[in-house]
């Protein structure tokens, strides 16, 4: 589990860590979560289970955003 706090306690707002955007904290979240996933669709369907969905999350603030679906054939 990685730990990424909102305030300068944590750790993430030291200097050696900071870059341009000043969003070193949302980087890390977004390496820990990963950037894609692999769904199976059946009959038109989703194949998921009883507790399972898919999220977009945004670590980042607001801004616009684009993702893409593709989808494969058996």
């Amino acid at each position: 589990m990685i730990y990424c706090p909102a305030n300068r306690e944590g750790g993430h707002d030291r200097a050696e860590f900071r870059h341009g955007e000043g969003n070193s904290a949302a980087h890390l979240k977004a390496s820990a979560m990963g950037s894609s996933a692999t769904i199976i669709i059946e009959n038109g369907k989703l194949v998921l289970g009883t507790w399972q969905g898919i999220y977009f999350t945004e670590f980042d603030p607001p801004r616009n955003r684009k993702f893409y679906v593709k989808i494969l054939g058996s």
